[in-house]
């Protein structure tokens, strides 16, 4: 399981033209599944993900985490963030999990993240999606939860 989070001002993800989420104040975070994923790993990484200090406190300093700072999230599936590039030019996904178990994952991490009082938007699994986003700072992190 892979997660890239993005600190932002605002994003929003769109599917055929229409808004199907979109925050303010947050993160972005594009989430990608692997064969042999767990509810464990996914409340790991939820966990990291809503108390990761990665936003500024009052002295310019990233102490505060997306519960501090009460920040929204929006969370996109991603298969292609488990890409294997190092042989040929074209990336090879077996490494991704099957949809319907990606798909399930892909939820329970959302709702992890609702639990835990986020409030949280999502993309569209499976979909053509458009992602634009305001990256604040900017920050990027990647965090990856091995089986």
């Amino acid at each position: 399981m892979r997660v890239v989070l993005q600190r932002v001002t605002s994003a929003k993800v769109t599917v055929e033209q229409n808004t199907v989420g979109q925050i303010d104040h947050g993160l972005l975070i594009l989430i990608g599944i692997a064969h042999g994923d767990t509810t464990e790993q996914a409340d790991w990484l939820a966990n990291k993900t809503a108390e990761l200090r990665i936003f500024e406190d009052e002295n310019a300093k990233m102490n505060l985490s997306l519960t501090d700072t009460g920040g929204s999230a929006l969370v996109v599936s991603q298969f292609t963030l488990l890409a294997e590039c190092r042989k040929g030019r074209r990336p090879a996904f077996t490494d991704a999990a099957a949809p319907v178990i990606a798909d399930q994952l892909y939820e329970y991490y959302a709702n992890t993240l609702r639990e835990k009082g986020i409030r949280v938007e999502q993309g569209t699994f499976g979909a053509d999606m458009k992602v634009s986003l305001t990256n604040n700072g900017p920050v990027t992190i990647v965090i990856d939860r091995e089986p």
